[in-house]
């Protein structure tokens, strides 16, 4: 259960992915066919479930895209059935504490890290494709499968040089919209008091040995925070990428019309 992304950020490169809110699976599909390293099922503010989540793994996988996933809380079922349905990756909302980010692995990562409840799922291909024995199994796993906390919450942001060094997590994923409004400033993404804190998210995973991945609007906003040091950017979503590609199509159209 290769997980390209991981393989491409632990060499170094910047990579680029999207928020998936379509529910096509063809649209999945056809994402993978751009370049994009990696989509997120939204799971949090989009309607689905696990099983139509599985859906959109195989989707994503029949182009090389690496499924994550966003849970909706920090709860052994939110974690445990995207993890079984083969997501590589979660981003996990809402962490306030360490004992957040240690519920997070203790329901996300096989023994000895954590206490995944352990069975035959989409993700070992139902105990045909465990890599040899359990332990194998839980190596496997616990190695490729991703944990990635996110830093909105006042909370996170003043632990963060503690919570990354939490063993099990991969590393921090910003979210700008929820920080700046935790932080009483929201939306002003080039407040000072918002780039010093979110250098600091930076900074605090580097030190760490963990990446740090945020979400922004734009080409032009992800490449801004590649020159603060952020590993991966997460642009946009789906459906807001389509409509902004069929407006410039009908003004391109109507420009000499």
């Amino acid at each position: 259960m290769k997980n390209l992304w991981k393989e491409k950020m632990e060499r170094g490169e910047k990579t680029v992915g999207s928020f998936f809110e379509s529910g096509s699976t063809a649209a999945l599909e056809m994402m993978g066919l751009t370049g994009l390293d990696y989509v997120v099922i939204d799971t949090e503010h989009g309607p689905f479930d696990a099983e139509r989540a599985g859906e959109f793994v195989c989707a994503a996988e029949r182009h090389n895209l690496t499924p994550l996933a966003r849970v909706n809380e920090i709860s052994r079922p939110a974690i445990l059935r995207l993890l079984d349905v083969g997501c590589k990756g979660l981003i996990v909302p809402q962490v306030h504490s360490i004992e957040d980010v240690r519920k997070i692995v203790e329901y996300g990562k096989y023994y000895p890290l954590g206490e995944r409840g352990v069975a035959g799922e989409r993700a070992n291909c139902f105990t045909y494709d465990m890599g040899g024995s359990l332990n194998d199994w839980f190596r496997i796993a616990n190695e490729e499968t991703l944990l990635i906390p996110q830093c909105e919450t006042v909370g996170c942001l003043n632990d963060i040089d503690n919570i990354v060094r939490v063993d099990g997590i991969a590393g921090m994923f910003v979210g700008p919209y929820d920080l700046s409004t935790a932080m009483g400033i929201p939306g002003q993404f080039d407040n000072p008091d918002f780039l010093k804190a979110i250098q600091k998210v930076v900074d605090a995973c580097h030190a760490a040995g963990k990446f740090c991945i945020t979400y922004c609007d734009s080409a032009q906003k992800a490449r801004q925070y590649f020159a603060m040091n952020f590993d991966s950017a997460t642009i946009g979503l789906d459906v807001c990428i389509l409509v902004d590609g069929y407006r410039q199509v009908v003004r391109e159209a109507l420009q000499e019309a």
